[in-house]
């Protein structure tokens, strides 16, 4: 394994995650306020340069704290260098490619990158939100989903509504996460482009790591079993979905996380949801190591 090429990075905003083997650490508290669930285009252009001047040319998954910052998932990945067209493989509850007139925020990005012109498209896998529901459809970005560039992977949701407005290729439903799997995995025999892998640990059931943000169903081997699928090369990766705790000081990030309705840390359980944290970061890490080192 080259050491250099798969260093872990942490973009430590929020001081949420654990020490890593090898870590290299960017201390970037003072983006929290400004960058934090949700900015504007300019301030994201800002956080970009700031990122191609600090990050190494080759490095390993990134680590950004938070699922509140999972729109830092769109840099990371508008830098990569890749010599042909990429699918982005995005582990997440819910399907960040919501309606958000103000910018970009963590329930965003997806619609940004499916526009990229390297990526070939985006898999949204582990979706239990009523997001993706008849309830909420109007809130999706539906050009990324028309034009074959997004597909939803989902778990339990009744996304019927996509049917009946032509969609119904763009959406995967599964009654259960061994079925997701099962099906994610036989697609990828067939699918020969390289991936770039974004986890928000959100995804997983809270007996796996308690996050911030309503939960999905996976388990561990789940999600070794999706990474294990990604046989021809990963050209990046990060990982967010940290259990943090962080008040903000301008009163319209205040209102649009109390509209996202994210559940109250309780302090006294914090510190041990953080060690179940690490230790899942750990064996994210090996898996992905692992699909590093045996890619052709």
């Amino acid at each position: 394994m080259d050491r250099l090429a798969n260093r872990p990075v942490v973009l430590d905003i929020d001081h949420s995650v654990g020490p890593l083997p090898d870590r290299l650490v960017l201390p970037l508290e003072h983006w929290q306020e400004s960058i934090r669930f949700g900015c504007l285009l300019s301030g994201m252009q800002r956080f970009r340069t700031m990122l191609d001047q600090l990050l190494p040319e080759r490095h390993g998954t990134v680590f950004t704290g938070s699922g509140d910052f999972h729109h830092l998932s769109w840099p990371l990945i508008e830098r990569v260098r890749s010599k042909a067209p990429f699918q982005v493989v995005v582990l997440d509850n819910h399907p960040d490619n919501m309606r958000f007139p103000f910018g970009v925020h963590c329930g965003s990005w997806v619609r940004k990158v499916a526009r990229l012109p390297q990526v070939s498209h985006v898999h949204v896998l582990g979706i239990t939100s009523a997001d993706i529901g008849a309830g909420h459809a109007w809130e999706n970005y539906l050009a990324p989903l028309l034009r074959g560039k997004l597909s939803y992977w989902s778990i339990g949701v009744d996304t019927g509504w996509a049917r009946r407005l032509g969609l119904a290729r763009a959406f995967r439903g599964f009654d259960t996460p061994a079925a997701l799997v099962d099906a994610f995995v036989e697609f990828q025999r067939t699918h020969a482009a390289p991936s770039y892998l974004t986890i928000d640990k959100d995804v997983f059931a809270a007996d796996v790591a308690r996050t911030n943000w309503d939960q999905g169903r996976l388990q561990l081997d789940h999600a070794r079993a999706l990474i294990g699928s990604l046989r021809h090369g990963l050209v990046g990766s990060d990982i967010n979905g940290e259990i943090s705790h962080y008040r903000y000081r301008s009163w319209w990030k205040r209102k649009l996380s109390a509209l996202d309705q994210q559940p109250v840390i309780d302090p006294a359980q914090l510190a041990g949801w953080q060690a179940q944290q690490h230790a899942l970061n750990l064996e994210l890490l090996r898996a992905i190591a692992a699909r590093v080192d045996a890619a052709p």
